[in-house]
């Protein structure tokens, strides 16, 4: 079965631009998928391909020569080049650019999963010569094609528990979810990691994702979580920067408008997949019976968010001093939308925290509350707040970000 990605579309109309296409995301999100896709593509408008794999001995191999012999292996006889895992490869930007600036109409896919080898590789000099695309795990929407293909099991249990990467989509079983997820966290810590994090460090770095695991959706202290793996502050933001840089963690800041009474320097942190964190926990349990589950809902709606985003928006939090807290503000043109999650609710009732944020924010666009049991809207101070099923959020998300 083959999960019809809602990003290929637009990578699709790159093949006609003459920018490096860039695609960048953590290991098994589907890049090398993409990639191949889009050369399907471009075969089938009768343009000629190569396609380079940098993690393949051989594929890498062929790029030890100098720059002039890569520039002249990538630019003859061929209309679209498909370098995966392109860091390896030295000079990258100088090639690029110098392909970019001949004018030889040669198009450029590339994939990554560090940024910081990336950006060791695409500096200054491909400032308005490159496109660039993060890849994320399946949003449930893609992840939902197995029910429109024939598989009706309980997709959203399945998605919340093991998570959206599409390696796993052709999993026979429970056990092979697990084997793989835990097969990818091996993977990142001894090869995404391990050149970067001082090796006596390692075992604080795996304690540091456990607790953040452990922690997820809740506010996070750098001098707290030092103290408790043994590291300084300074070690921990490193290292909360590297989680961030190899694309496995995503840092949610607060929102304020200067009010004296929010919190302002405060974040949380939301790994990029559900099963992954479930991995790191080493609980693969059935919702109904774990005690985390309002943290899973809230991050199954924080990924449908950050699958949706677009470049003009940004989500963080609000909170303030009391303790009053709205999960996630969505900035569409810095305008702030709210959201909010809940299990279950008893009612249809505007929550204390969204009345205080509309009355102090009156440029809210509106709200939408994600729960198990409640749908239909209510009004409150002119605004509309949805009540919506937590296994809607990603079409509901969809129809906020293209309102006006």
């Amino acid at each position: 079965m083959k999960i019809i990605r809602s990003v290929f579309a637009e990578l699709a109309r790159e093949i006609s631009r003459p920018e490096v296409s860039i695609l960048l995301g953590p290991r098994q999100v589907g890049k090398t998928f993409l990639l191949c896709e889009l050369q399907k593509n471009a075969r089938k408008k009768n343009l000629r391909t190569r396609y380079y794999d940098l993690e393949l001995p051989s594929d890498l191999m062929a790029f030890n020569k100098t720059d002039a012999e890569i520039f002249r292996m990538l630019t003859q006889n061929v209309d679209v080049v498909f370098i995966d895992e392109f860091h390896y490869l030295k000079n990258a930007s100088r090639i690029f650019k110098a392909i970019f600036d001949s004018h030889k109409k040669i198009k450029i896919f590339v994939s990554g999963s560090s940024s910081i080898e990336i950006h060791k590789h695409i500096k200054e000099s491909l400032a308005g010569r490159r496109l660039t695309t993060r890849i994320a795990p399946l949003s449930f929407d893609e992840f939902s094609q197995k029910a429109r293909k024939g598989e009706a099991a309980n997709l959203f249990e399945e998605y919340a528990v093991y998570g959206g990467l599409p390696g796993l989509i052709h999993a026979p079983d429970a056990s092979s979810k697990i084997r793989i997820l835990n097969e990818l966290l091996a993977a990142y810590i001894q090869k995404d990691v391990k050149g970067l994090v001082k090796e006596e460090n390692i075992r604080a770095f795996n304690n540091l994702i456990y607790l953040l695991a452990e922690n997820q959706g809740s506010l996070i202290s750098e001098n707290s979580l030092a103290g408790e793996i043994g590291l300084t502050a300074a070690t921990v933001n490193r290292h909360l920067s590297i989680l961030d840089n190899t694309y496995v963690c995503h840092a949610v800041h607060s929102y304020s408008r200067d009010l004296g009474n929010e919190l302002k320097k405060s974040k949380k942190i939301y790994f990029y997949d559900l099963g992954i964190r479930n991995a790191l926990l080493k609980d693969f349990g059935t919702l109904s019976r774990r005690s985390d589950k309002g943290a899973i809902h809230e991050s199954f709606v924080f990924l449908q968010l950050v699958c949706a985003l677009k470049p003009n928006m940004e989500i963080k939090f609000w909170r303030n001093k009391s303790g009053q807290e709205i999960d996630f503000v969505l900035l569409k043109d810095r305008r702030p939308f709210l959201i909010e999650v809940k299990s279950s609710l008893p009612g249809r009732e505007i929550l204390p925290a969204m009345k205080i944020f509309l009355a102090n924010y009156p440029e809210t666009a509106g709200a939408i509350v994600f729960s198990e049991n409640q749908a239909g809207t209510e009004e409150f101070l002119g605004k509309t707040v949805r009540f919506e099923p937590l296994s809607s959020a990603y079409n509901a998300i969809q129809t906020i970000m293209s309102s006006k």
